[in-house]
């Protein structure tokens, strides 16, 4: 669904590129870099709010640039077990798990809308695996499902006892916010910023994670050294769920 807010957001975008692009034809120094790709580049393009959204090389977000930063950095171990991606349209962390896991699942619940190869149908709502993951990635998946305390119990059972669950979603300052698929979708992206959500999460999220089972650390650009952060336009939170080695619960 095309709404005027997403399509201003996509000429702020294309505006924002082009003028990347003739600077640096203009010769201007690459004084940034990419941690998802690696390339300097003169600065970051613009989407919606956010100044230096993404990467004019391989158009990572800061979201995404986070995650290749901490993995990089060693402040997140990389499994090279089983991990399952949800919502597999992050190339270099695609790329990056799929190298590294034994046993790799790119998934959605229309995988057809990836070109990732063996992206699988997965319904979170219906998800049954039992201790089968080492690892759950979802980066603004949460804010989709129907029903996330249904959701994260369920993600909790997939994985392995001292498997981890990491998981990015949009963020306000105020406390969690639901909704259901039952709003129109034009008040769910007025409630929620865009009209596929049917929540917007605070911080509270931290309560809902651990209410499945999980122990929980957060994890924010915020906190990393400022010129690295700026460096590297890092941004966002990381919600780094883990499943306890051994546990009383009955979803194990």
């Amino acid at each position: 669904m095309i709404t005027t807010k997403r399509a201003a957001k996509a000429v702020g975008k294309h505006i924002s590129r082009a003028v990347l692009a003739l600077r640096a034809a203009l010769g201007a120094k690459p004084v940034f870099q990419c941690s998802a790709c690696g390339a300097g580049v003169v600065g970051f393009f613009r989407y919606g709010d956010c100044t230096d959204w993404g990467c004019p090389r391989c158009g990572a977000s800061p979201r995404e640039r986070l995650m290749n930063y901490l993995v990089d950095s060693g402040r997140l171990p990389l499994t090279d077990g089983a991990i399952l991606h949800m919502a597999p349209n992050e190339g270099t962390l695609v790329r990056r798990f799929g190298a590294a896991a034994s046993d790799y699942v790119p998934a959605d619940l229309d995988p057809s809308r990836y070109t990732v190869a063996g992206a699988a149908r997965v319904d979170l709502m219906e998800l049954a695996d039992h201790g089968r993951f080492d690892l759950f990635y979802a980066s603004h998946v949460m804010e989709h499902v129907p029903d996330d305390a249904a959701v994260l119990s369920n993600i909790f059972r997939a994985l392995k006892p001292g498997g981890e669950a990491w998981l990015i979603v949009p963020l306000w300052e105020k406390p969690t916010e639901d909704g259901s698929y039952a709003m129109p979708p034009r008040e769910r992206e007025r409630r929620f910023g865009q009209w596929d959500h049917v929540r917007q999460y605070g911080m509270d999220f931290v309560d809902r994670i651990a209410a499945a089972g999980f122990e929980v650390e957060t994890i924010a650009a915020t906190g990393i050294d400022p010129a690295i952060r700026r460096r590297h336009a890092l941004g966002d939170i990381l919600f780094r769920a883990r499943k306890p080695a051994t546990t009383s619960r009955g979803n194990g």
